[in-house]
């Protein structure tokens, strides 16, 4: 896989609009040259009092002509060129997709959030920065140089070369020697911006535990300190740039003022009319000006070659091998164990948010997990899940790897504090879980979780409108059709993450026995914050600052802990 795949690859494929881009871009400024060089004739032919009016009269119909020309071509050439680099665009977000989703979501550990969104959200978009700011702009500036060269060469050889040397210090030597000086910075501030993608978004992902550790004020001053490094390598950039085109526009002035002194030349020998001498600088002018802005996007070349070199990796990379299939578990797999061995695991090194925790579930036992807020509930949760890697220690799932395993929804099902519920009929939200189920199948769940009343009610049943994000439902019922989600998903783990939140007690009370109900012989995982129903549980385990503290069936740390029977004492609802 080499660099023309991301590169050449699409210049070969849309070359006939590369073509077309570049000859508007030059029709573009040719006629921006016409312009100004037909506007300065007209303005030294009108000074001279003419014999005719058709001496101005013809060169203002030139001016009209030429300026709409030049608006008309810039916007067809901008239009033609953004359109190709959209079509640029639409085929390398999906051919990234294509390399990174199976890697992403199946093997969760090679790649953070951050990282996703710094591959999105910077290195497509310096790449098609690289066709609109350097590449398209570059072609032009050259093909128009050869012609300006060629057109001076017509009338002095001497002069050709001497303007050749002059122009070529803003076409050749400036965007060099921008290019040298802005290297070093445009890397280190690629990676700065990189860095702050992956801290930000790790931290949003893990915001509870900064918080409950304490520890978010250190966050914010390191990632505040990282953003004050961006920021000063921005200031150095902008001052760079700044100088370069105060430079830029010196070596312009010079050149434009020996081109009016080469017209006068000409105009002394008779070769020229004088009334060209203020075209010839006008028109000069507009060229070269064209050719400033291939400093600033020549500069961009290293986060261009950096960008390709971590598509290229990402592509060249081959995903480490399957653990498990995307089938469900067979028959024989449905007795499935969870071992948890010696498991830590922090966002930072030297943060623990989880510290040698060992566990075993088997299957079909109802564990519930309480503790307070962030003492790495959720977090255990994810690692059993896999989207999250073990800083160290592991976890199996019948003896695989849950970040290995390629479609973990076939495993383990998740009931969270708010499922989300879509904008589309109450039959598609509920088949979800089964995207092919029959209406048999979605009734037989329907009925299990003891909405089939209501839904029946509804005005046109198992096709009414759910409306954004269920608001048609009370809260208890759209914890019922997530429910019925989990219940057509038919996995052997099921992770019941806070199910009854924001219940009043009797609702959670109901919701609580349908869920045990329905779920009767599978292996549940309950994460709550206090103890209403905990005795319906096979296994108690508390954990607090990321260790477990309290372990083991609900009578015996009745009998046995004595904080244990204080907390449920308070916990219980009254009768």
């Amino acid at each position: 896989m080499g660099r023309g795949n991301w590169i050449i690859a699409y210049i070969r494929q849309y070359s006939r609009f590369f073509v077309l881009s570049i000859i508007l871009g030059t029709l573009t400024i040719l006629l921006g040259t016409s312009l100004m060089f037909t506007s300065g004739y007209l303005i030294s032919k009108a000074a001279t009092r003419p014999e005719s009016i058709l001496m101005v009269y013809v060169p203002i119909v030139g001016v009209r002509t030429f300026g709409i020309g030049r608006a008309v071509f810039s916007y067809v050439e901008k239009l033609s060129a953004h359109s190709l680099v959209l079509k640029i665009l639409s085929q390398m977000r999906i051919r990234l997709y294509k390399v990174v989703e199976p890697q992403a979501f199946l093997h969760r550990s090679r790649f953070r959030t951050g990282e996703m969104l710094g591959l999105l959200a910077s290195d497509i978009e310096h790449l098609l920065d690289f066709y609109l700011k350097t590449f398209l702009p570059s072609l032009v500036s050259i093909f128009v140089y050869a012609g300006l060269i060629i057109w001076m060469g017509w009338f002095s050889i001497p002069f050709a070369i001497i303007g050749a040397m002059m122009i070529g210090l803003l076409l050749f030597v400036g965007p060099l020697f921008s290019l040298l000086y802005m290297k070093a910075r445009n890397e280190r501030l690629k990676r700065l911006k990189n860095g702050l993608y992956d801290r930000l978004t790790d931290a949003v992902m893990g915001i509870s535990d900064w918080i409950f550790s304490g520890k978010y004020s250190l966050f914010t001053e390191e990632y505040q300190k990282q953003e004050q490094e961006s920021y000063k390598l921005e200031r150095q950039k902008l001052a760079f740039t700044n100088g370069r085109d105060v430079l830029n526009q010196f070596v312009l002035g010079v050149i434009v003022i020996l081109t009016v002194a080469w017209a006068g030349k000409l105009t002394a020998e008779g070769r020229i009319a004088p009334v060209l001498i203020a075209a010839l600088g006008l028109s000069l002018l507009t060229v070269l000006e064209s050719f400033l802005p291939i400093a600033r996007g020549v500069s961009e070349l290293p986060a261009y070659l950096d960008s390709l070199r971590r598509l290229e990796a990402i592509e060249r990379e081959k995903p480490p091998e399957k653990e498990g299939g995307t089938e469900k578990p067979s028959a024989q797999q449905q007795s499935i164990s969870i071992e948890i061995e010696r498991l830590s695991f922090g966002y930072s090194p030297g943060e623990q948010l989880l510290n040698e925790i060992t566990l075993s579930i088997n299957q079909g036992e109802k564990v519930a997990i309480l503790g307070r807020s962030g003492s790495g509930k959720s977090t255990l949760l994810h690692l059993i899940l896999g989207s999250l890697s073990p800083s160290s220690g592991e976890v199996k799932i019948n003896g695989l790897n849950p970040c290995r395993i390629e479609s973990i929804a076939n495993w383990v099902g998740v009931l969270n504090q708010k499922p989300y519920l879509f904008n589309t009929t109450v039959i598609n939200n509920i088949r979800l879980g089964k995207p092919d189920a029959t209406i048999e199948e979605v009734q037989e769940v329907v009925r299990m979780v003891d909405l089939n009343e209501i839904i029946a009610n509804l005005p046109d049943g198992y096709e009414t409108l759910m409306e954004e994000t269920g608001q048609r439902f009370s809260g208890g019922e759209r914890q019922r059709i997530a429910l019925a989600r989990i219940l057509l998903q038919d996995t052997p783990i099921v992770i019941l993450d806070e199910p009854t939140v924001g219940l009043d007690p009797l609702t959670e009370k109901k919701l609580l026995a349908t869920i045990l109900k329905t779920l009767s012989g599978k292996t549940i995982l309950w994460v709550t914050h206090h103890l209403v129903g905990v005795e319906k549980m096979d296994k108690v385990l508390f954990l607090e600052r990321g260790t477990i503290t309290m372990q083991g069936s609900h009578h015996n740390l009745l009998e046995t802990e004595e904080r244990y029977r204080r907390l449920y004492k308070l916990d219980r609802p009254f009768s």
